[in-house]
């Protein structure tokens, strides 16, 4: 028995309620989608399933806190000052256009460290997760769970190198570090938001980087890559979450890609 056995227990059922939410809105015909005030788009599967965490949450954790991508945030009134970390669809985008690709993302924190992370993904039929001390694992639910580990890659040459797409790397004037690890790597692909880092803790691919997340965003990856033996960092080399962006990697690899990457070019 884990530590925080009780409470993957308990990411588990909060997966369970919100799979059952959002599988029943995928591709429904009524879906209803808008637009944020920083015009990302928000489905009422969304709000939905963020609705329905919150409520288990109450009732079986009242005194943590939690911050959700669509509700914000409630400060944890419990002497632990543990707090859950949600984002209800990632991959909005996808799941609006009827792209298997999305998740639920579920994470527990403790003194603002991702301790705890569950990645949901219904439409593919898989689930990831990792708590510290308890290794990472995939499968259909908790009891079919199995040990996943990164992979042992140690060139660049050989390594398969994932990102989510160009823009971000372009602003913040990266662009060069992007393109010269596409030359360098064996494969380079986007696959984007979660999946990227879940392919890495199994071993699929060897690293994926994103360079502007929120918390909601990145603090399910973090126990689920470095419980598989992989590294995860920011641009700057802090460990994740630091400041939103993200370097994830198999860890042979890792000071070769945060040399690339972590200064942008002059202007």
């Amino acid at each position: 028995m884990t530590r925080y056995a009780d409470d993957l227990a308990l990411a588990h059922l909060l997966a369970d309620r919100a799979d059952a939410v959002s599988t029943a809105r995928f591709r429904a015909l009524d879906l209803r989608v808008e637009a944020k005030p920083d015009l990302t788009p928000v489905s009422d599967a969304d709000t939905a399933v963020e609705r329905e965490i919150r409520a288990v949450l109450a009732a079986r954790r009242p005194g943590d806190g939690l911050l959700g991508e669509e509700y914000g945030e409630q400060p944890p009134t419990g002497a632990a000052g543990r707090r859950w970390v949600v984002d209800p669809i990632d991959g909005t985008k996808n799941f609006i256009r009827g792209v298997p690709v999305w998740a639920t993302l579920i994470a527990l924190l403790e003194a603002d460290r991702p301790v705890l992370g569950l990645v949901s993904a219904p439409a593919l039929g898989r689930r990831w997760w990792g708590a510290l001390g308890a290794g990472a694992h995939a499968g259909p639910d908790l009891a079919g769970g199995t040990p996943i580990r990164v992979s042992g890659v140690g060139r660049l040459a050989d390594a398969s190198f994932c990102y989510s797409s160009l823009d971000g790397w372009i602003a913040g004037g990266r662009l060069d570090g992007m393109l010269g690890l596409m030359r360098d790597t064996w494969r380079s692909r986007a696959y984007g938001d979660f999946y990227g880092y879940m392919l890495l803790a199994e071993g699929a691919l060897d690293v994926m980087v994103e360079p502007e997340l929120s918390l909601w965003d990145i603090a399910a990856l973090v126990p689920i890559v470095t419980e598989a033996g992989g590294v995860f960092t920011d641009l700057t080399g802090r460990p994740a979450p630091g400041d939103g962006s993200a370097v994830a990697s198999n860890g042979p690899l890792h000071a070769d890609i945060l040399a690339r990457l972590g200064r942008p070019a002059a202007r």
